[in-house]
This record gives C-alpha cells, sequence and structure tokens, in this order.
C-alpha cells in the first residue's frame, strides 16, 4: 500500500529544505498528490535518503546525547507524559492493526477452505482456488514497509504533524512546544493575546486526532465547545497528527492594533551610534505582528514624553521579547533619551503597533533578496529570521550598504549565517552616497543574473530606496515582488 507524506515530513525525512520539494513538484521532478507526496516517489528523486547502514547515525545520535546539556535535551524532546501518551497512541493502533489482520488471516482461510471443497465438482471454483494461492503467494513474498514509511511513523512520536483548517496548512509540533508555540515557529498567522491561558484568543476546534493539555489556563470553556473539541492552541499539545480548525493572518489588515505597556529589559550598544532596546511584554498581553512591521514607542522622560516610531527587529516567534535598533539622532526625541541614559531596564515603555505593510509573501517559495541600508537592517533581520522559521525559502540574499561608520553594526550575525545555511550570501559595502552605493551593492551581488526570479525586499533611506528599485526592475524583477520600506 502507498504511503503518502506532507511536504513538511518529507523535508524532514530527507534532509532538504521545503522549498525544494516545491520548486520540484512545480517543474515536474516529483508527483504529487493533493500536495502530499508518495515515499516510492520520494526515494526514486533521492535515493540515498535513507543509508542501509545505521551504525553512522547511531554514532552521532551518541554523540549528542553526550554533549547536549539537559536544558537542551528538554527543548527538543516530548514531556515523558506526552512522550508516554504517544508511544501508547501507537501501540494501541498497532494493536488493532494486528486484530484486523487475525480476522482478515481467519476469513481467508475459510475461504481457501470452501474453495478447496469445491474445487473437485466445480471447475470455476478450482480455477479461483488456483489464482487465490498465486496471488496470496505474491504478497507474502512482497517487502515490508519501505524504509521512510517507517522514518515517518517513528517521527510522528517524536513530531507530530498538526494541519490547519480551513486553510490546509501543515506544520510539526516539536519538543515541548504547545500546538501555539509550534505554530508560531512555523510562521503560522495564529489569532492570540496572551499565550498563557487567560485571553482565550487562541480557541481552536480539534477535529481529528488527540491532544493533550500541558499547561493550565484560567479561560473557562463552556461545555458546548468543550463537546465540540475546542481548546486553547496555548496550553494543549498534540499527542498524534491532529487536524485543528482556526482561522489565521493572511497580511496586515488581519493583525489588530494593540496598546500595551512594556518593561525595557536591556539597553545594549551594538556599535558607537546604534542601540538595541530589548522590551518585554506582560506575561497577559502578547505584541501579536508580523515580521517587518512596526510600532510606535512612548516613554515618560525627565524632561517629557518622548516618542518615536521604529521597525521591529526581531521575530513574530518571540512575542514577549520586542527588539528595535536604534540609531543616534540629535533630532528624534526618544532616540536622545535613549543615548542619553535616561531609559534605563525596567522602565516602562508604551507601545502602539503593529504598523506598515512590508512583509513576507511566505507563500511565493521564491529565493528572497534583502537590500539595507544602514539601520534598514532592523526589519530585514526581523524578515530573514522570520524566513527562517518558516522555511520560506530555499536561498536567500543579504545586500547590506553602510553610508556611516558604524552601518554594519550586525555584520557578524550575517556572516554566521551565510556560514552555517546553505545557499545564503551576504554582501556588505559602504559608500557616502546611498544612490551610487545602491548600484555598486547590486553589481557585487553574484545573483544579480538570477534576480528576476527572486522577491526583492529593500528598506533603507528615499535615495537608497529609489536607486535599488530602479536597478531591481532593470535586472528584470516584476514589480509585484518588489517591497519597499522608508526608514
Amino acid at each position: 500500500m502507498t504511503h503518502w507524506l506532507s511536504l513538511a515530513r518529507a523535508a524532514q525525512l530527507v534532509g532538504v529544505h521545503r522549498s525544494t520539494l516545491q520548486r520540484m513538484v512545480r517543474d515536474g521532478g516529483l508527483a504529487s498528490v493533493e500536495g502530499r507526496l508518495s515515499t516510492e516517489e520520494l526515494l526514486r528523486a533521492f535515493p540515498g535518503a535513507v543509508p542501509e547502514d545505521t551504525a553512522g547515525l547511531e554514532r552521532v545520535t551518541r554523540i549528542k546525547e553526550e554533549s547536549f546539556g539537559r536544558r537542551v535535551r528538554e527543548r527538543l524532546l516530548p514531556s515523558q507524559e506526552i512522550l508516554a501518551q504517544r508511544l501508547f497512541a501507537q501501540s494501541q493502533e498497532l494493536a488493532d492493526t494486528r486484530r484486523h489482520l487475525q480476522r482478515y488471516h481467519a476469513l481467508l482461510d475459510a475461504v481457501l477452505a470452501r474453495l478447496g471443497d469445491l474445487a473437485a465438482t466445480h471447475a470455476p471454483s478450482a480455477a479461483l482456488a488456483a489464482w487465490a494461492d498465486a496471488e496470496l503467494a505474491r504478497v507474502l513474498a512482497m517487502a515490508g514497509a519501505d524504509r521512510l514509511e517507517v522514518l515517518d511513523t517513528a517521527l510522528g512520536v517524536m513530531s507530530p504533524r498538526v494541519t490547519v483548517r480551513p486553510s490546509g496548512r501543515e506544520f510539526l509540533a516539536e519538543g515541548r512546544d504547545t500546538l501555539l508555540q509550534a505554530g508560531l515557529k512555523a510562521g503560522l498567522g495564529f489569532a492570540y493575546g496572551c499565550g498563557n491561558g487567560t485571553c482565550g484568543l487562541c480557541k481552536a476546534r480539534v477535529l481529528g486526532g488527540e491532544v493533550r493539555r500541558v499547561l493550565p489556563h484560567d479561560y473557562p470553556l463552556s461545555e458546548a465547545e468543550r463537546a465540540q473539541g475546542h481548546v486553547l492552541m496555548c496550553c494543549y499539545a498534540p499527542v498524534t497528527d491532529v487536524q485543528v480548525e482556526t482561522l489565521e493572518a493572511s497580511g496586515p489588515a488581519d493583525i489588530p492594533l494593540q496598546t500595551m505597556v512594556t518593561a525595557v529589559r536591556a539597553v545594549t550598544p551594538l556599535a558607537s551610534d546604534t542601540m538595541m532596546l530589548h522590551l518585554q511584554t506582560p506575561r497577559s498581553s502578547r505584541l501579536r505582528f508580523l515580521a517587518g512591521q512596526m510600532a510606535s514607542l512612548g516613554a515618560a522622560d525627565a524632561r517629557g514624553d518622548v516618542h518615536g516610531t521604529y521597525p521591529i527587529a526581531s521575530c513574530p516567534c518571540d512575542d514577549r521579547n520586542i527588539q528595535f535598533h536604534i540609531g543616534r539622532d540629535d533630532t528624534d526625541a526618544f532616540a536622545e533619551a535613549l543615548f542619553a541614559g535616561r531609559l534605563r531596564p525596567n522602565d516602562a515603555v508604551t507601545l502602539a503597533g503593529p504598523k506598515g505593510r512590508f512583509v513576507l509573501d511566505a507563500a511565493s517559495g521564491r529565493p528572497l533578496v534583502f537590500a539595507a541600508c544602514d539601520l534598514g537592517f532592523a526589519p530585514v533581520k526581523s524578515l530573514v529570521e522570520y524566513a527562517l522559521s518558516a522555511e520560506a525559502a530555499a536561498s536567500c540574499a543579504i545586500l547590506w550598504l553602510a553610508t556611516r561608520p558604524d552601518g554594519h553594526y550586525l555584520s557578524n550575525q550575517c556572516r554566521a549565517w551565510a556560514d552555517s545555511l546553505d545557499g545564503f550570501r551576504f554582501v556588505a559595502l559602504a559608500d557616502g552616497d546611498p544612490a551610487a552605493g545602491a548600484a555598486r551593492l547590486l553589481d557585487a551581488w553574484p545573483g544579480r543574473a538570477a534576480a528576476a526570479d527572486c522577491d526583492v525586499y529593500v528598506a533603507g533611506g528615499e535615495a537608497f530606496n529609489a536607486a535599488c528599485a530602479s536597478a531591481f526592475r532593470q535586472a528584470g524583477v516584476p514589480e509585484d515582488r518588489l517591497f519597499t520600506e522608508v526608514i
């Protein structure tokens, strides 16, 4: 029997990026049925995906077990209760399958015996008995389940598959993540508020599969909601593969404007003229936003109230810890207070957001190119971290122009991405003229010839953005794949 895999599981089994499989399906290199791949088709395309000798895998596993600290293992592995329940569910399924096989075997034996009794006096029965014997011998001689099917079953214990209705999107729940945490890490735009079982905004209906409550919650579900299978995604984890029904944000218009009082967690110098402001939201109110969006900040300063609007530099997958990159600017009252040391840890900062439409088209699957000038890297960092967590593209390039001495204030982070991730390129240039620098930046990018096949995101001043947009259009990038944000 053919065993079908989701793209997420197939990518996990053969060790490639999900967008690689999507591209192969589009190009005809992989046959799919309703977005799923058969193990036979996957093994045909990746014949070396499952090695015969697992000794190397066992050695790697042993090294990891010896090297990883307890906290790291706890993040990667489910809790003992969830793991035990998943193993029990799988054992129950195995026991049911064995019972069915025993019944089918008894029925088949009875049918063959009856045909044998009729064969002596009834020629068609004799022919049917001979055919049944031959077919039974052929079936028994067939090989067992392919190794990808076995691995898929084993991985289902560690990371069940969650399918979201009505969108049909899928993600894997790994480690001790709840449904909400796993979905946010996979880049899905679930509706939620507090993230700790108080507000009830992440309520969803379980259509199939089994879930278990792993965190307490104060929000009261009615008897009717419980009977219909509603749960709070922030407090439940999947035990088996599950289907949940909930709505997702499809764009900035689906994210409501939120206002909350946050606390300064840290003020960290990134360079001589660039600060990282780390704000933490209350436990009862987290910021729901899309990567690349902005927020307005306000604080009570000794010299009066100060305000400013800045791009969010952190990933939406960490919704309590919000980061901003703020440059020295004497005309910006909020920045001036920050650099003067008048904003300190634990000070209150009012946050209003999110704002803006400079967001990723995660469904396109096309290669991503980010062009930034100076502090334009802040929204780019958020977009890149989101793209990596959502596996939104198989390749990614950052082109970063510096027009001031500390313009490349996080270049080490970009080099680390480029060194550790396949298909990641980083180009850095310095030029005091944003327009001329933009042209030089694109000339230095080795992938310029393939720019027409990419989604391009440009963030910087008006002169830089205009020069970049013009150069990318000349390189063949369609208008609907070119996005700009003035910083």
